[in-house]
C-alpha cells in the first residue's frame, strides 16, 4: 500500500514575514505594548509571547482508494496558569505552526478577558475538508485524537470546533478519547452535538457574541440597527448566523463573501434566500453572476464592516480605502496592528477579535460546566449569561481605554494580559512586580 505524504511548502521563521503570513508576530507586538504599559518586567513577556507547549504530529489516514495519506496536524498550550488549556480545531489547507500559536495565545485573552477558568489553546490540521468524503473526515478526526490523547482531557486541555469543523466533528472526537481512556467524560470536548451533552445555543454563541457587541458599540456611536447597512466578509457559521440575526433586526446586509467570490448590492441582500442555498462550507456567491473579490468587497461603503473568514484581510494596503463607520473582527486576527493605527487616525472605531468573537469560548465554558454539573441549561438563560458576560468584559475593556488611552484592542490585550500574567506570577513561574 503506497503513503501519500502530504507536504507543503511555507516560510516556518519570523524573519521575512510579512503580518499577514506572521500572525504570531501580530499577537507578540501588541502583546508586547501591554506588557510596557502595565510595567511588567520583560521575562513576563518573554514568558507569555510563545505556548508552554507545542505538539507536531503526523496522522496517518487510510483513504476511500485504499491508500494512506499522512497528514499534518498540530496542537499549542498556551498558558495553563488559570486552569486547563481550551481552543478549538481547524481543518484547512492553511494551517501553520505560527497560525496555531498565534490562536492559542489569542484564546488565553479571550479566556482573561472574560474571566474564565481556563487559559488558551489550539489545534489544527493541514487538509482541505472540502476535498476529503464523510468517512475520511471521520478517520482524520479519530486519527488526529490519537495523536494528541496523552496531552488532552476535561482537566488538562478541553478542544472545541473551529474554521471547516462542527458538532459531528466533535462527537467523533469526543467518542474516540472516550475508548482511549475507556471514560464517558462529555467534558473533554465543547461544541458537541446535543445528544452527547452538548449545550443549547453553543453552535449560535459566537455570532451571538458579536451581535451583543455590536449592539453596545452603536449605543457608544449612536447608530441603530435597524436601517444600517453592513457587509460581512465569511459566511460560514459564524458570518451566516449573524446576517440573519442583523437581517431580522431590520439591518440591510449589503455585502457578502465566501472562499469563491463576494457579492454587493447596496439596497441589501436577501439573507433567507442566501441561508436556504449556502453549501456546507458557506458558499452562495455562485449563485451570482455579478460578484467581485473579497478584497473588493471590503473596500466598498457600508456602515459597518465585520471581517468574519479568515486573518490578515486589512492591512496596510487597504486600510485607507474602507469606507465604514467601524470594524468588528468576528474571524482571528483580520486586522494588522498598522492597519488599526491607521483606521484609529481615520476616526474608524475597531472592536478586536479577542473581545467581539468571544462568545464561542464563553459558551463552551458554559457547556463543561454543565457536563460538570450533569445538570443542562435553557437557550434563554445560556444566552442571557453570554450577554451579561461579554458585556461586563465590554464595559472592563472601554475602562481601560480611558486610563490609558488606547485602542480597544491593545486595552483588550492589557485585561487579558494581567490575569495571564498575574495567575502566572501566584504559581511562582514569573515575577511581575519589579
Amino acid at each position: 500500500m503506497s503513503i501519500l505524504v502530504e507536504e507543503k511548502n511555507r516560510k516556518t521563521s519570523e524573519v521575512g514575514m510579512n503580518k499577514k503570513e506572521n500572525p504570531l508576530g501580530e499577537f507578540q507586538e501588541t502583546l508586547y505594548e501591554a506588557t510596557e504599559l502595565l510595567s511588567y518586567p520583560k521575562e513576563a513577556y518573554h514568558f507569555l509571547k510563545s505556548p508552554v507547549r507545542f505538539l507536531e504530529v503526523n496522522i496517518p489516514v487510510q483513504m476511500d482508494d485504499g491508500g494512506t495519506k499522512v497528514f499534518q496536524g498540530y496542537r499549542a498550550q498556551h498558558n495553563d496558569a488559570c486552569g486547563p488549556t481550551k481552543g478549538g480545531i481547524r481543518f484547512h489547507p492553511d494551517v501553520t505552526p505560527e497560525e496555531v500559536k498565534a490562536l492559542s495565545g489569542w484564546m488565553s485573552l479571550k479566556c482573561g478577558i472574560n474571566h474564565l477558568p481556563y487559559g488558551g489553546a489550539k489545534g489544527g490540521i493541514i487538509c482541505d475538508p472540502r476535498k476529503l468524503s464523510r468517512n475520511e473526515l471521520q478517520r482524520l478526526s479519530r486519527g488526529y485524537i490519537r495523536a494528541i490523547s496523552q496531552f488532552v482531557g476535561p482537566t488538562k486541555d478541553i478542544p472545541a470546533p473551529d474554521m471547516y469543523t462542527n458538532a459531528q466533528i466533535m462527537g467523533w472526537m469526543l467518542d474516540e478519547y472516550n475508548h482511549i481512556c475507556e471514560s464517558g467524560a462529555p467534558g473533554f470536548i465543547t461544541g458537541k452535538p446535543l445528544v452527547l451533552g452538548g449545550s443549547k445555543g453553543r453552535e449560535t454563541a459566537t455570532s451571538k457574541g458579536v451581535l451583543y457587541i455590536l449592539q453596545k458599540v452603536c449605543e457608544q456611536q449612536n447608530l441603530q440597527i435597524q436601517g444600517m447597512r453592513v457587509i460581512i466578509q465569511g459566511f460560514g457559521n459564524v458570518g451566516s448566523y449573524l446576517a440573519q440575526y442583523l437581517y431580522d433586526l431590520g439591518a440591510k446586509i449589503v455585502g457578502i463573501a465566501d472562499a469563491k467570490g463576494a457579492i454587493y448590492d447596496y439596497d441589501g441582500i436577501d439573507i433567507p434566500y442566501l441561508m436556504e442555498n449556502k453549501d456546507a462550507f458557506g458558499v452562495v456567491s455562485t449563485f451570482f453572476r455579478q460578484t467581485m473579490t473579497n478584497e473588493e468587497l471590503l473596500e466598498q461603503e457600508c456602515d459597518v464592516l465585520i471581517p468574519a473568514a479568515i486573518g490578515g484581510v486589512i492591512t496596510t494596503e487597504n486600510a485607507d480605502q474602507l469606507r465604514c463607520r467601524c470594524v468588528i473582527e468576528a474571524a482571528n486576527g483580520p486586522t494588522t496592528k498598522e492597519a488599526i493605527e491607521r483606521l484609529d487616525k481615520r476616526g474608524i472605531l475597531v472592536v478586536p477579535d479577542v473581545l467581539a468573537n468571544s462568545g464561542g469560548v464563553i459558551v463552551s465554558y458554559f457547556e463543561w460546566c454543565q457536563n460538570n454539573q450533569g445538570y443542562y441549561w435553557t437557550e434563554e438563560l445560556v444566552e442571557q449569561r453570554l450577554k451579561e458576560r461579554i458585556t461586563e468584559s465590554y464595559h472592563n475593556i472601554m475602562e481601560i481605554v480611558k486610563e490609558y488611552g488606547v485602542n480597544m484592542k491593545v486595552a483588550a490585550y492589557i485585561l487579558g494580559t494581567k490575569r495571564l500574567a498575574e495567575a502566572s506570577h501566584s504559581r511562582g513561574w514569573i515575577n511581575i512586580s519589579e
